[in-house]
């Protein structure tokens, strides 16, 4: 009686077609996970970024209709408006000083969390509760420091004989409302900038520092040569960060300064555009010229600052 039994598979020839099969589904998994978020971010981002851009093109306004088609007279008509450059030039005077003194603070009080001590979480926790509030929120507290009668600013001055006590510091002097809102933004970003460096700076080893001390190097000159270098990517991140917030700020001034030019910035110029002009060409067009200057900014940060660090 002669029995067969299945050829021998030598070793290295394909899996079974089941096997493969299963492998197949398997590997649908992934992706299945991700269409969600996918469809959430094509959703909420990509559509209306898209939809933003077009209609930037298009003459839309509720008093003067119909939609037609205007090329780039939106963006000409923005320029020529000395509303809108206005905010332009405050705007940039919010960038720099904001991604300036936010970076440098940022540094320094990562710097001093960096190390350890008693009290160090709950320190920490304090420090972010500028960034976690509200920025509606912040600009009325600060109102009330600002408040011409009552705030604080004022009583300090009396205090020290530096005024009369009842100075309006909003609203009339272009240059020191700008300042003056800006300090507000760069209390509630700064936190964040803080917290991204000091991410940077655990990762530094400890070595690296006592190596530097046997070799007579001082902390000064150890804070140049290892931390900073070693923290650019960090400190990349957190400018980036600090461009966008700058950038899109709105809550700050308004609470502060309400609508007057002496503080407008471009964010606040769209808003009025679009809803209070009802001129939403105009308005898609701020938007996208927003974008792109956000994107650019961010791109110059991040190619003149970050570098890669292998440890």
């Amino acid at each position: 009686m002669t029995s067969t039994s299945a050829p021998h598979r030598p070793h290295g020839t394909d899996v079974p077609a089941a096997a493969t099969l299963r492998r197949r589904r398997f590997d649908l998994l992934p992706y299945v996970l991700v269409a969600p978020v996918a469809v959430f971010v094509v959703g909420l981002a990509l559509v209306p970024a898209a939809f933003t851009v077009v209609q930037s093109f298009f003459r839309s306004s509720a008093l003067d209709p119909p939609t037609r088609f205007d090329g780039l007279g939106n963006f000409a008509r923005l320029l020529r408006n000395d509303a809108v450059v206005t905010s332009l030039q405050n705007t940039g005077f919010y960038v720099v000083v904001g991604v300036v003194l936010s970076t440098v603070f940022g540094v320094a009080v990562a710097v001093v969390l960096q190390q350890a001590f008693r009290g160090r979480s709950l320190v920490i926790a304090v420090v972010i509760l500028p960034w976690a509030l509200p920025g509606v929120v912040e600009g009325i507290l600060w109102s009330g420091i600002f408040d011409p009668s009552s705030g604080l600013v004022n009583s300090v001055a009396t205090s020290l004989h530096l005024g009369s006590g009842d100075s309006i510091l909003l609203g009339q002097n272009r240059l020191l409302t700008i300042a003056l809102i800006e300090l507000v933004q760069v209390w509630q970003i700064t936190p964040l900038s803080a917290l991204l460096i000091l991410a940077a700076l655990q990762l530094i080893p400890g070595e690296l520092y006592e190596a530097a001390q046997i070799d007579g190097c001082s902390r000064w000159s150890a804070f140049w040569r290892i931390t900073l270098p070693l923290a650019r990517p960090g400190i990349a991140v957190a400018m980036v960060q600090a461009v966008i917030a700058t950038l899109n700020v709105f809550d700050q001034p308004y609470v502060l300064n309400g609508a007057a030019d002496t503080g407008a910035s471009v964010m606040m110029q769209t808003y009025f555009t679009s809803f209070q002009n009802l001129d939403f060409g105009q308005g898609y067009a701020l938007s996208l010229l927003i974008t792109v200057i956000t994107l650019l900014l961010s791109f110059v940060v991040v190619r003149t600052v970050y570098r890669r660090v292998d440890l």
